[in-house]
Parts: C-alpha cells; sequence; structure tokens
C-alpha cells in the first residue's frame, strides 16, 4: 500500500519544494486537487524536483475539457516523469460545471464513460496501437494527422481512473476506468458494502477483472501524542466531514451507520454561515467512522489494519496544512509513511 500526501494550490516554487521534502521523507508520491488552480504545471515542477514520486490528479475536472486535451496532457505527463503519473478524473458537481465553467453537465455518469472511453482512444492512437476512432454519446474522434500526433515515448500506458460515489457512477468505474479514487468522506461500511460491489458489477459487466482496479484512498489521519495537538486536527477533520456531509448524494453515509437526519442539521447550519456549529454536529463516535486518530507511533499500523488489502494508495488529506506552516513535520509524517508502507 503507498503513501501519497494531498496538495493543492501553489506557486511552482513551493510545488517543487514541497515535493522534494515529501520524498526525502519516504513519500510514495504527491495527489494534485483541481480547485482555484489548474494542476498540471505544479505537478510538472514537482516531477521535475522528485523524480522518484508518483503523481496523480485527484481529480482534474473531466466535462470542462476535451478527452483530446486531457489525453494529450496525460500522456506529456506521462512521458516526462517516466511512467510516474495517472491521470485521475471527476465529474465535479453541477453546479460549478454549468456556472464556473459554462460547460454541459447531462447524465454525468453516462458521460463520464464515454469520456473515459475517449481518452483511452486517444491514448491507443498515440501509442500508434491503432487510428483515432471513437463515436460515442457524448464524444466523437476521428482526425488525428502526423504533425498533431504527440511524440512517442516508453511510457504510454496511462492509467486512467475516476472519482465516484453513487452506485452508478461506481459502476462506471468498474467498466471502464482503472482506478477508483475514493471520496475522502467514507467509511469502511461504505467502501465494502456499497462501492467495492458496486464496481464489481460494473467490472462483470465489461468483461474485466475487478482486482486489476485501484482504489485511491484520501484519509482523514489525525496523528498526535496528546490532547493538545490533536485537538486542531480533530476540529479540522469534523468540519470536512460536515462540509461534505451537507451534500444530499453522500447523506446515505450517515443512515448507513444509524445517524438520521443529519445532513439536514448541517445544510441548515450552513445557511446560516454556523460552521463552527456544524462541526459540532459531527461527534466524536461519528469521526471514528470517518477519521482515523491516533498517536503517531500508531497510525501506521492503524492505516494498515483500516485500509490493508483495500487500497492501492492511502492519502493524507490534512498533512499538508501541518507541513506548511511547519516544515520539519514531514519528517514525522514520513515516518507514519513508511510505517504504512512496510
Amino acid at each position: 500500500m503507498e503513501f501519497d500526501l494531498m496538495t493543492g494550490s501553489s506557486t511552482w516554487g513551493e510545488a517543487a519544494k514541497l515535493a522534494q521534502a515529501v520524498e526525502g521523507a519516504g513519500f510514495s508520491g504527491m495527489l494534485y486537487t483541481e480547485t482555484g488552480q489548474v494542476p498540471w504545471m505544479q505537478l510538472a515542477a514537482a516531477a521535475t524536483a522528485a523524480p522518484s514520486l508518483t503523481f496523480t490528479t485527484g481529480i482534474a475536472v473531466a466535462f470542462p475539457r476535451s478527452p483530446m486535451v486531457s489525453a494529450q496532457l496525460a500522456w506529456e505527463l506521462a512521458g516526462e516523469t517516466r511512467g510516474r503519473f495517472r491521470l485521475g478524473l471527476g465529474s465535479q458537481v453541477k453546479g460549478h460545471i454549468v456556472r464556473r465553467y459554462s460547460s454541459e453537465f447531462d447524465r454525468p455518469a453516462a458521460r463520464m464513460r464515454d469520456y473515459v472511453l475517449a481518452v483511452k482512444a486517444c491514448l491507443r492512437a498515440f501509442r500508434r496501437e491503432e487510428k483515432l476512432s471513437h463515436e460515442g454519446e457524448f464524444f466523437n474522434l476521428s482526425l488525428l494527422p502526423a504533425q498533431w500526433t504527440p511524440r512517442k515515448h516508453d511510457y504510454g500506458d496511462v492509467k486512467v481512473d475516476i472519482s465516484s460515489v453513487g452506485p452508478i457512477m461506481n459502476g462506471v468505474a468498474g467498466e471502464v476506468a482503472d482506478g477508483v479514487h475514493v471520496h475522502p468522506m467514507h467509511t469502511m461500511h461504505y467502501i465494502r458494502e456499497r462501492l467495492l460491489p458496486e464496481v464489481a458489477q460494473g467490472a462483470e459487466r465489461a468483461g474485466r477483472d475487478v482486482t486489476e482496479l485501484d482504489l485511491i484512498v484520501p484519509v482523514f489521519a489525525a496523528p498526535g501524542d496528546s490532547p493538545e495537538e490533536l485537538a486542531p486536527l480533530i476540529r479540522r477533520a469534523k468540519t470536512q466531514v460536515a462540509f461534505y456531509g451537507t451534500t444530499p448524494n453522500y447523506s446515505f453515509q450517515f443512515t448507513d451507520l444509524g445517524y438520521e437526519g443529519v445532513t439536514e442539521k448541517l445544510r441548515d447550519l450552513m445557511r446560516t454561515g454556523d460552521i463552527a456549529g456544524m462541526a459540532e454536529v459531527i461527534t466524536d463516535d461519528m469521526l471514528e467512522h470517518f477519521a482515523l486518530v491516533a498517536p503517531w507511533n500508531e497510525m501506521g499500523a492503524r492505516l494498515k489494519d483500516r485500509y490493508g488489502g483495500t487500497a492501492a494508495r492511502v492519502v493524507m488529506y490534512l498533512a499538508e496544512e501541518q507541513i506548511r506552516k511547519d516544515p520539519d513535520m514531514v519528517h514525522k509524517w514520513g515516518e507514519v509513511a513508511q510505517a504504512t508502507r512496510s
């Protein structure tokens, strides 16, 4: 099981510096989100500075980009990193796709299925295995003159992963993706009882072996050796679970655990701007399901106990904030990384 750092917006110089520190501490890789900044340039800067790490987008927003553009970016990054890049794609939510990107969102699961197949058709054409020919419900690509074909390299078997939560998108992941980005707000009950069976059903429909798909799992890991050290991380984890928990599509996770009406409470508090109140709704008992709280010297073992045999990669959701505030913290996280990977 590999151990990665989740990171977001930064300058190219900061991205390179952080990557060097993470590599030196013993992490496996870095996962780049796409929020206020596209991931590609800072990822390239980081990859140049840290040649042993694996890099992934987690996730790059798919629908505002042509599948050809995503495939070209993935191809270039795979070549420059000598195969240490995975393309992670996600649908985002309708409000962002329609109102922030001015793009189409209709039938996102079917669109994502077609999108991934289109990206993979582009990659096959880049590998010179076949002419570009993808005719789908949403995307049609059939023109790739020689002068527009990316240069050849030896790392063209690029993994294409997607994020998914609900049963339809989980099925799509099983049908067409190489890996699944599990939502940061998850429980092991959700992974075992919902996600894995739904992914397996999709794989069966496509005649695929579900064991060939990788699970990439962001974790609210909160390590600390005293109540004072743990308090800010616990508060941060509760706040993030509460924020995600306002989304009606995720409310079933609370219900599955016997916590009724949580999403409604969170949405009422969000309307009034009561962020602190939202975090208080997430009790310590709830948090045990959605996060891992443990002493520093136990965190690696706890991660292996919970995710070993299930996740290909665990991704630390909260670590970057600590490391940016105190660069020496990278060494403590590095000890967790080495314990997790051992």
